[in-house]
């Protein structure tokens, strides 16, 4: 992928598309459940492409299984047949904990990918060497976890929010471990193919302005500088409400683009976003995307009246979109953005 390119198609409002974060529906255009998504390279692949085939956007994205990375680490995962997987128990409880964990291995390349070593990231990266092999007529974004989000799962959500104030060298040397896993986590899935990669830092999002610069922005600016290239992607995604006090900070990243989430006033806060700055969201993926069709449509039309204008928008979804979603909601939403840009 040419990355320079295809952001300048994205600016363009002639060739300007949408890149909604819409995998996980690829269930019902397979008849299988999220369960069996979950486990299986084939289908995740094939699911990828399905979704390419039937909707027009601008990039495969692949699914937000935040689960995956804190999995490798030993974490217990609940897995159901209609839902994403989920993290349950911690298994940092004090600094002991976290100063004898280890940073996982992961393959350098699937060439050197062995039985039983990086768990389901290897699955998800041999989806993504799948994906490319189906998907031709556009970039595709692998998906992961952002090193605080990933120290939340591992040390409980609630927890590391009181450890914030009551524990922050302990919250730091988790986060560190994190990131170096992320680290690898990405380049392996740069080794599969991957065009880009989509870190989604939820957590971050709930954290105070001062408490994101501490425990989220410098690890994920040092991952950006390990990792990116002039043809490999960086999107930082944050859904967290507390995204509009943290916007300069975040745009101190260097990443490529920015995806923010439903829960803020994006119109509002874009006004604080140079014009030299990709950003995307953030139609609500569950009120919205699992909703009537003529609700998709104009719930896309307003967002594009105040905020489609701007060269550096690129219209999406708020977070990952659900299996259940409405498919012709997202027909919908696809149609009100080639309506307002090609109408």
């Amino acid at each position: 992928m040419n990355k320079r390119e295809w952001f300048a198609r994205q600016a363009d409002p002639a060739t300007k598309k949408a890149m909604p974060i819409l995998s996980f529906p690829c269930v019902q255009l397979m008849g299988i459940n999220v369960g069996q998504l979950v486990k299986a390279s084939e289908y995740q692949g094939g699911g990828m492409a399905k979704i390419a085939e039937r909707f027009p956007s601008a990039a495969s994205v692949s699914m937000m299984d935040l689960s995956v990375e804190a999995e490798v680490f030993g974490s217990t995962v609940v897995f159901k047949d209609d839902e994403v997987p989920s993290v349950t128990g911690a298994i940092l409880e004090d600094e002991d904990d976290v100063e004898a964990l280890e940073v996982p291995d992961l393959p350098e390349s699937l060439d050197a990918a062995v039985d039983g070593t990086g768990g389901r990231c290897v699955t998800y990266a041999r989806a993504i060497a799948l994906a490319k092999e189906q998907i031709t007529d556009r970039p595709v974004f692998a998906g992961v976890i952002g090193p605080f989000s990933l120290a939340g799962r591992l040390m409980d959500m609630t927890e590391i929010m009181v450890n914030c104030y009551a524990e922050p060298e302990m919250v730091e040397a988790a986060v560190e471990k994190c990131a170096a896993f992320i680290t690898k986590y990405i380049r392996l899935m740069r080794s599969a193919g991957a065009d880009g990669i989509v870190m989604a830092e939820p957590a971050a999002g709930l954290i105070s302005p001062a408490f994101n610069v501490q425990f989220s922005i410098p690890f994920i600016r040092r991952i950006i500088e390990e990792v990116k290239t002039d043809d490999f992607a960086f999107i930082y995604h944050n859904c967290g409400n507390v995204v509009e006090a943290q916007i300069e900070d975040i745009l101190t990243l260097g990443a490529d683009a920015y995806h923010f989430g439903n829960a803020i006033d994006l119109p509002r806060m874009s006004e604080k976003i140079p014009d030299d700055v990709v950003f995307m969201g953030n139609i609500d993926p569950v009120g919205i995307f699992c909703g009537d069709a003529d609700a998709a449509y104009a719930a896309t039309a307003d967002l594009l009246k105040k905020i489609g204008h701007r060269k550096n928008f690129i219209p999406s979804s708020g977070c990952d979109v659900p299996a259940h979603a409405n498919l012709e909601a997202a027909d919908a939403f696809y149609k009100a953005v080639e309506d307002y840009y090609r109408g």
